[in-house]
């Protein structure tokens, strides 16, 4: 920033004249050499000098709480940030987009804000740091997100209790939790009157309060609270229900006998999700591309829409139910009916948006390529319990998508347990490996995480360690979207594998798939940079990321490791940076290219660790 700021001071001395026109400034480099901007481009000449200013050595007391007024901001908008601690002695913050400096300033106070770049789907770390002469200490970080649509970096939670105690201060506690990871939507589960008619309401009477499937008491009011909260602070809010459900009085509402599924192709037996008794019903399975169930539930979507101010519909299903017949013993192709569902469910409300579960990847190439959803939504279980699964599902995706679909898992961390906690290094591994393949983890909720497929399950408690390392997660998820989860080509089995020079360490590094009792490799080619993610399996007991009984072991930290990969071509930086350390700030590593060789000292490996190679 220094060398920008004398630049502007020097400016008439430096401005020189080319073709008789075009005017530029000389920035000299503490390398010795030049660089030349056109006028034009002095405004962002700060991003183009950023390289020369990123930090190499810090260390950390992150003992400051930050937070942001939204969970994610339009391009040039104004984002307002408070501290709730006392602003530290001759602190200042740095705005920093990969690596780059573009900022800093004396942190005016506990409040402050910041104008964005213009540049849209970018994400920021911004860092809270005191300078002394003994270098830096970072005291605190987070994220800023910048993205005018929801599906280019979708991050998904849920709320799935809408009793009298969602009161408004109650709803506004937890959506600031889930604005301070981030959560750009929110899904709504077991929120509606009936699967066959979701809006809780008659002939245009809204009910003031209603039962749900599990004959719990919903209070409208507190889903509008929900929503209310939810638009202040950037967050879409898409409301749940399967694409094919009715309840045993769905032919007294107006359903049709014609449209249901059975299990015979002579129809005598209906298929259907059997419930609890203690529940308000089964639930039935209708043919969802009967055109008759499309225009009734379009109806009732309209209700939904025209009292409840809903971005959208978070679309479920049952995965495979085996061979289904119609009423006219017709063999019914499940997943062709789930395209054709949801393009008639977009065409009936083109400015909703639309999200699709595929159960075990059952249809999701045809949601895929229904043209419909905003990004893919996979519910994994063991049939696809292995990290190794996960990242077949991510490329699987990909393909389906045509590289334009994110990918989001509902994955239910410690499935086994019934009560207690979740197991920290249970869920920060599994989460390290999603964020590292570029997908993200529908897990949290205002008020719980999530531990079942029953989202109001809240038996198994979050603890204060794991929050807080979980917003250090999702942090670091925002800050290196761009590296993480917005295009270029993923690295697998192909990724460059280091090697640890120091013997002793007795380290063994494996490209993808995981190996237990060694450190593996993904990674992603982008522009000009190569990003090597590296994943701790040293004390790993499982390669399964379902961690089921939360018996998965912490993992082991590692420090200053000397490495070495092959390396080809030059290299002008090494950056390094870890969720599990210095809250996720990036530095830049001293290294030496010599002979086909890379060689630099990793300075920690905990869960995970992301070095970006230019």
């Amino acid at each position: 920033m220094y060398r920008i700021r004398l630049a502007a001071i020097l400016l008439p001395l430096l401005l020189t004249a080319e073709s008789g026109h075009t005017q530029e400034m000389f920035v000299h480099r503490t390398d010795g050499g030049t660089d030349r901007y056109p006028l034009s481009q002095v405004d962002s000449l700060v991003y183009r000098s950023a390289d020369y200013n990123t930090p190499r050595s810090q260390t950390a007391n992150l003992n400051l709480s930050l937070t942001t007024d939204s969970a994610c901001y339009h391009p040039g908008s104004l984002v307002t940030f408070s501290m709730s601690n006392v602003k530290p002695t001759g602190a200042k913050v740095r705005y920093m987009h990969l690596g780059r400096v573009l900022r800093v300033e004396d942190l005016p106070g506990r409040t402050w804000t910041w104008q964005l770049p213009p540049e849209d789907y970018r994400g920021y770390m911004v860092e809270v740091f005191v300078p002394s002469s003994k270098g830096e200490t970072l005291r605190g970080t987070i994220a800023v997100d910048v993205s005018s649509d929801w599906r280019r970096f979708p991050r998904y939670g849920f709320v799935a209790t809408f009793d009298a105690s969602k009161t408004e201060a109650v709803v506004a506690d937890e959506m600031d939790w889930l604005s301070r990871l981030h959560i750009n939507g929110v899904q709504f589960q077991d929120w509606h009157w009936k699967h066959h008619w979701p809006w809780g309401g008659r002939d245009g009477e809204e009910m003031t309060t209603y039962t749900d499937i599990a004959n719990r008491t919903i209070h409208t009011a507190s889903v509008r609270r929900y929503i209310d909260a939810q638009h202040r602070r950037g967050m879409k809010s898409i409301f749940y229900n399967l694409c094919y459900g009715v309840l045993d009085d769905a032919v007294d509402d107006g359903v049709k006998t014609a449209w249901y599924l059975y299990k015979d192709a002579a129809h005598t037996e209906r298929d259907k999700h059997t419930l609890p008794s203690s529940w308000k019903s089964d639930i039935y399975l209708v043919n969802p591309a009967s055109s008759g169930w499309l225009s009734y539930l379009g109806e009732r979507n309209e209700e939904v829409y025209s009292h409840l101010d809903f971005d959208g519909y978070q679309v479920d299903q049952l995965g495979d139910r085996g061979t289904l017949y119609t009423n006219t013993g017709v063999k019914a192709d499940l997943p062709a009916a789930f395209s054709t569902f949801l393009r008639m469910m977009k065409k009936r409300h083109p400015d909703k948006r639309l999200v699709m579960n595929a159960v075990s990847s059952y249809g999701s190439n045809r949601i895929a390529r229904s043209g419909a959803v905003d990004f893919l939504y996979n519910e994994v279980w063991d049939s696809e319990g292995a990290f190794a699964d996960l990242a077949r599902i991510v490329q699987a995706n990909a393909q389906y998508g045509s590289d334009t679909l994110q990918t989001v898992f509902a994955a239910y961390m410690n499935y086994g347990l019934d009560g207690g906690t979740f197991n920290t290094g249970g869920v920060l591994l599994t989460d390290a490996v999603m964020f590292a393949l570029g997908a993200s983890h529908l897990e949290m909720g205002g008020d719980h995480m999530l531990c079942r497929e029953y989202f109001p399950y809240a038996s198994v408690a979050l603890s204060a360690a794991l929050k807080t390392q979980l917003t250090r997660y999702y942090d670091f998820l925002v800050a290196y979207e761009n590296l993480l989860r917005d295009g270029g080509r993923l690295l697998t089995n192909d990724a460059p594998v280091p090697q640890c020079l120091d013997a002793s360490r007795n380290l063994t590094f494996n490209a993808w798939e995981p190996q237990l009792g060694g450190i593996t490799t993904l990674g992603r080619v982008k522009d000009d940079c190569t990003v090597l993610h590296l994943l701790n399996f040293i004390s790993a007991n499982s390669l399964s990321w379902r961690d089921m009984d939360g018996t998965m072991p912490a993992a082991t930290s590692l420090t200053n490791l000397p490495l070495q990969v092959a390396w080809s071509q030059p290299v002008s930086h090494v950056y390094v940076a870890t969720p599990d350390a210095l809250g996720g700030a990036m530095r830049e590593l001293d290294f030496t290219l010599q002979d086909g060789q890379l060689c630099f000292t990793l300075p920690s490996l905990k869960y995970w660790t992301m070095l970006v190679i230019k």
